[in-house]
């Protein structure tokens, strides 16, 4: 079961979103502000983030950037904002999707899952092709370190 953090400071958001989701089959670790996030996210990190941009004590670009120093993980805004600048600000910080409000349910648990896919998939390739099981093949010759020791 894949760990969610949905942080958004509108209540309502929250417990219709954490319902969808926790009904598709996610654990959400809910939370009304940036910094109870990040303060959360310093003990232990969720699989995937929703963010929310206007937030108090710590805004969803702040949270971005300092999650972004130590994590790979997928982050999504979720967000009131729709100027055309915000989504490219939003993106070039690190963001892996933008969707604004108001918004579909629906589309936003694919969108999840889309992220979560292609994140399981990348984390997969990298164990996968550490250095000591990387195939070498230089002409004729073929270096197998897992089938030689």
């Amino acid at each position: 079961m894949s760990k969610i953090a949905l942080v958004d400071d509108d209540r309502n958001i929250l417990t219709s979103v954490s319902m969808t989701l926790e009904a598709e089959g996610f654990e959400v670790q809910a939370y009304n502000d940036g910094q109870a996030a990040l303060d959360a996210f310093n003990k232990t990190l969720p699989d995937m983030a929703v963010l929310d941009i206007k937030m108090p004590r710590m805004d969803g670009m702040e949270l971005l950037q300092r999650l972004r120093l130590k994590t790979k993980m997928p982050i999504i805004f979720l967000t009131s904002k729709d100027d055309e600048i915000d989504e490219v600000l939003g993106l070039r910080m690190g963001a892996d999707d933008y969707v604004k409000k108001p918004f579909s349910q629906r589309l936003l648990v694919e969108r999840i899952r889309a992220l979560l896919r292609r994140q399981e998939a990348i984390e997969t390739d990298e164990v996968g092709d550490t250095e000591e099981t990387k195939v070498i093949e230089r002409g004729q010759l073929r270096m197998d370190p897992l089938r030689h020791s």
